[in-house]
């Protein structure tokens, strides 16, 4: 079982809003994200689970997380 933890995430728009991650907030200390090494989305096939984009991160401090974006809330998520 996985335990999340909803965090403050500034992200970069493009062409659209909220395109990908730049860095979030988690404990009151800044993680700068320095790559993103995947990505996946989560469909709406499964009413339990509301759709949201995966990201799997890489900060400057080379600690990799998991974030996750709901889109119909605009809430995010750290995985652990």
């Amino acid at each position: 079982m996985t335990d999340s933890f909803q965090i403050e995430v500034e992200c970069h728009s493009g062409y659209k809003a909220d395109e990908y991650p730049k860095c979030f907030y988690w404990y009151d200390k800044k993680y700068e994200i320095k790559d993103i090494s995947d990505r996946w989305y989560q469909g709406d096939l499964n009413p339990e689970f509301p759709p949201a984009n995966y990201y799997k991160v890489l900060t400057t401090g080379d600690k990799q997380f998991i974030i996750k974006h709901e889109i119909e809330s605009d809430n995010w998520y750290l995985i652990a």
